[in-house]
């Protein structure tokens, strides 16, 4: 048990060593009810295609818009090359429709590419192969916003390297299709969120112990655990549940750099108070009023995968009931594995006190990073 504990630790921090979201880039599809053309935006972080291309010349750390501009051929084809359109079992040409231009995203400048698929005819469904940077970065996904013939509901995909072909369907979506995709992309977005799982998890990690003494001992029971578990992650939920949702709808907008770095701050505050157990007894109140701030992070995921405003309602509980899916998979996989061990010095020193400690110092890492834009 001590050997999983400590790989699962090793696998959480080694992922968090990424103090920005992982690598992604945005698609949108839109085809015409009686055309056979169907129009592509592609937006590609600058970042990744300096890293395949490099567009740094002169290797100053900077990209200017001369430096892009410059390789606008060369982005167009390696882009195309990774991007594969059929209806039927003939292929759909992708030619571009217009200058590249930029585009700033929540993590970074992006470049846009204006394309045109041409097919010979629209049948059945839309095939699609998206491949772009797996050769270098298995975590990389596409995100698809696709709008059919005759619809206006944009429909939500994901291509990654398990599933990089997918059929686009001519029909527009149904309401409950929209609902299981936004759940999707909550349940992988808690995942893929190093520093909102980090802050639970440094909240979790004194739930299976008590304080006495002055000293962190092992509870006595599963029941006053869970309980304690369950108040955290119940507070985390609510709190974030309400930002995310305000800011979804534009009602309340924070900057960008400010909730990253306050998000941060956060991870600080709940390891360091693993070490004295200052707020011992009211962790759920730490998880509410930061989770209102992780709910503003939580807001700009969701935005930049684009919200269907006809279903608008549908895509917020969705992607809220991903995200709280996602958390119960990380507490059911937490719990059992800490109150095993609620009772060693392993647990009581390497895992609560060393593991807080490098959390912290990893947080501290990010705060700077992002106030500073580093």
């Amino acid at each position: 048990m001590r050997r999983w504990f400590a790989l699962l630790a090793a696998l959480l921090l080694h992922a968090a060593a990424w103090a920005h979201k992982p690598s992604d880039s945005y698609l949108t599809l839109r085809a015409t009810e009686g055309a056979d053309a169907i129009s592509v935006r592609w937006d590609i972080a600058l970042r990744d295609l300096d890293y395949v291309l490099q567009l740094d010349r002169d290797g100053n750390g900077e990209l200017s818009w001369g430096e892009v501009r410059q390789r606008g051929d060369d982005i167009a084809r390696y882009a195309t090359g990774h991007l594969q359109l059929s209806s039927g079992d003939k292929a759909c040409p992708l030619q571009p429709a217009g200058a590249m231009m930029l585009d700033k995203h929540s993590d970074g400048t992006y470049a846009v590419l204006t394309l045109t698929a041409r097919c010979e005819g629209l049948a059945g469904a839309l095939k699609t192969r998206y491949s772009l940077l797996f050769d270098v970065d298995p975590s990389h996904r596409g995100l698809v916003q696709w709008i059919a013939p005759g619809g206006d509901a944009a429909q939500a995909l994901v291509f990654g390297t398990e599933s990089a072909e997918q059929k686009l369907a001519l029909k527009p979506p149904q309401a409950w299709e929209t609902l299981r995709q936004y759940v999707v992309e909550g349940v992988w977005h808690i995942w893929i969120g190093f520093d909102h799982i980090l802050f639970l998890l440094a909240l979790l990690l004194p739930a299976v112990l008590v304080r006495r003494g002055g000293q962190w001992q092992g509870g006595d029971s599963l029941r006053g655990a869970v309980i304690e578990v369950l108040k955290v992650v119940t507070a985390f939920t609510l709190a974030h549940s309400i930002t995310l949702t305000l800011a979804a709808l534009q009602l309340v907008t924070l900057p960008s750099r400010l909730v990253e770095s306050a998000i941060a701050a956060s991870v600080i505050l709940a390891a360091l108070n693993n070490l004295r157990g200052t707020v011992e007894g009211r962790r759920w109140m730490l998880a509410f009023a930061f989770g209102l701030i992780h709910g503003f992070g939580f807001a700009s995921v969701l935005a930049d995968l684009g919200l269907p405003q006809d279903a608008l309602v549908l895509a917020l509980v969705g992607f809220n009931v991903g995200v709280e899916l996602g958390q119960l998979a990380i507490v059911a996989v937490f719990l059992p594995l800490a109150f095993r061990l609620r009772g060693t010095r392993f647990y009581r020193v390497g895992v609560l006190k060393a593991g807080s400690l490098a959390v912290a110092a990893l947080a501290a890492w990010w705060l700077v990073q992002r106030m500073f834009d580093l």
